[in-house]
């Protein structure tokens, strides 16, 4: 194992310098032509004062939450039991203004309804425009469908154009009028003809529009009590389970024994240094590589369980890294700076060998179309090859160097590498545009989250940095507390939704944080030597896999699971040595 006072560190430590419709329930009408809001609705009542409150911390208003619990109830089709709160709260639902206003809109008087709306108190004058713009487009198609084209063009000239709220629709509207032929004449589809919504939907679209203390929105509370499970749920350091059942009548919490943190199976088939695994987008298989330049898919049975499926060799030097198809039917390996084999998944044979003359290859990856990979090459470059070897594009300059990771978004659109010792480069290959992240310490790994919005980066100084890449780059987060000196450590995202981050150590050991509270939440023994890499199962957030200077792989899961096979175990744990 190469020491930092070396001249020359082996090649898996890559050499750092000492420098992350129908109506809206809450319109409490079934039937507009059969009913009325008066008959579903208390009648008018005195309003309590609405400074009360209720609840021991005092914040929750009492009138609010009143009126938020009526507008349940009729949501859920209690329209008696809804009225009888009104009632015998005093608290109305809605003020006497917005039930005309709505029993006006459903009624089709649209004049009156016009008139209303100015009388329900509104302040924004703004909102005042577009309710009334919604409410009169509304008008002029009834209008329209109703053969009145007079009367509509009437609307559409004295009415909504002098609002000046949307002079872009009130064009879109004028060509309505316009017979069919000339509505082609005009470049209108059949699609592009608008008709008259359901007045139902119009007050959907009002609700939307006027301020909550005017129409409460549908579904509040509803919407309340998810938000609070939510917020439960992020604050749950151990949440790692589909939520499944959650309960109102109790607060959320899970506990330590969600984290995988029991060793299941020891892999012992490789001879040296474990450097580098990967599991395949589908979880299906590991992939992993070691200092005696061998690589070794596992499968993974449906009892969990791994077995080898393919040994390649073929690499003159130890395989840095590794990438996945996005189809996991092919895998690139690369050695250091050697070359870069594509590997049939299935049969095992290399379809292809890519190689630069008189220069090596330190990274690889695939382009998200499948038809492309990347490399990163000795003289600071990356290139862009076909499947069948003949180079695309090449990018010249300081755009990598001998780190061993190279990351392409699932869109397509960056390439992300190490530019310089801190920096880290994301350029589009077909914008030709550039971001750069810049850290304080040097950079000894990255790895991209599989929704491209963020980046978790190692650093030299045994911090690891967690970045939104989305737009302006944004450092999140850091964390803390695994060791590194000599080594290059590489960490990696997973869990239920990726909230948790694990890494390696040179202390031997795992380390698992939760990744919104930057919590270390648990520390992982087993392994007697340095702990290179980690990778999460995808589509397994109980199963966490570990490569190590030791010469073995642990794959980790739940404490829970007392396993139970046919070959060798030793205290629950099964070994793995030559196994097919």
């Amino acid at each position: 194992m190469g020491r930092a006072e070396d001249d020359e560190p082996p090649p898996k430590r890559v050499k750092v310098s000492s420098r992350k419709g129908d109506l809206p329930k809450s319109t409490l009408l079934t039937d507009p032509a059969s009913c009325s809001l008066n008959d579903l609705m208390a009648h008018p009542l005195v309003r309590q004062g609405d400074d009360e409150v209720v609840g021991a911390k005092g914040v929750v208003k009492k009138v609010e939450f009143v009126r938020i619990v009526a507008e349940a109830l009729y949501s859920l089709g209690y329209n008696k039991a809804g009225a009888r709160l009104e009632e015998e709260s005093g608290i109305p639902l809605q003020s006497a203004e917005v039930k005309l206003l709505m029993q006006q809109i459903l009624d089709g008087k649209w004049d009156e309804s016009v008139a209303t709306l100015h009388k329900i108190g509104l302040i924004d004058e703004k909102i005042v425009k577009l309710a009334s713009f919604e409410i009169l487009e509304q008008k002029f198609f009834e209008l329209l469908d109703g053969k009145n084209v007079m009367d509509a063009l009437k609307t559409l000239r004295t009415e909504l154009g002098p609002l000046c709220v949307n002079n872009d629709r009130v064009r879109e509207l004028s060509l309505c009028i316009l017979s069919p032929l000339q509505q082609v004449l005009a470049g209108m589809s059949g699609q592009d003809v608008v008709r008259p919504k359901s007045r139902t939907k119009l007050l959907e679209e009002l609700q939307k529009l006027l301020p909550p203390a005017v129409i409460i929105r549908e579904q509040r509370l509803v919407h309340l009590v998810e938000q609070a499970l939510d917020l439960q749920l992020d604050a749950c350091r151990f949440h790692n389970s589909l939520v499944g059942e959650m309960s109102l009548l109790t607060d959320h919490q899970c506990g330590r024994d969600q984290i995988p943190s029991q060793t299941l199976q020891i892999l012992q088939d490789h001879g040296d240094e474990v450097w580098f695994l990967q599991f395949s987008h589908g979880g299906k298989y590991l992939a992993s590589s070691a200092a005696d330049c061998l690589v070794i898919i596992w499968e993974v049975k449906l009892d969990g369980f791994f077995c080898v499926k393919h040994r390649f060799s073929g690499h003159q030097k130890p395989v840095s890294n590794i990438s996945w198809s996005p189809d996991d039917h092919q895998l690139l390996t690369c050695g250091v700076e050697e070359v870069v084999r594509r590997w049939d998944v299935e049969s095992g044979e290399c379809i292809h060998i890519y190689e630069k003359n008189g220069l090596g290859l330190i990274s690889c990856g695939w382009a998200p179309d499948g038809n492309r990979i990347l490399c990163g090459v000795t003289d600071k470059s990356i290139s862009m090859w076909d499947l069948e070897g003949k180079e695309l594009e090449c990018w010249k300059g300081h755009r990598t160097i001998r780190i061993s990771d190279l990351g392409i978004t699932s869109d397509g659109k960056h390439v992300v590498s190490v530019c310089k010792d801190n920096m880290i480069l994301l350029f589009g290959w077909e914008s030709k545009a550039e971001k750069v992240i810049q850290e304080d310490q040097t950079v000894t790994s990255f790895v991209l989250s599989t929704d491209n919005k963020y980046l978790l980066v190692s650093l030299w100084n045994q911090e690891i940095h967690l970045w939104d890449i989305e737009g302006t780059a944004k450092l999140l987060s850091k964390y803390n507390g695994h060791k590194r000196s000599r080594f290059v450590i590489r960490s990696c995202f997973g869990g239920l939704n990726q909230e948790f981050i694990s890494s390696g150590s040179e202390d031997s050991q795992v380390y698992i944080w939760h990744i919104s509270s930057g919590e270390l939440v648990e520390t992982l023994a087993g392994h007697s030597g340095t702990v290179n890499c980690v990778s999460w199962n995808p589509a397994d957030p109980h199963m966490l896999a570990s490569a190590s200077d030791d010469h073995t792989i642990r794959i980790w899961g739940l404490n829970q699971v007392k396993m139970e096979h046919n070959d060798t175990v030793s205290n629950d744990v099964h070994y793995c040595n030559g196994g097919t």
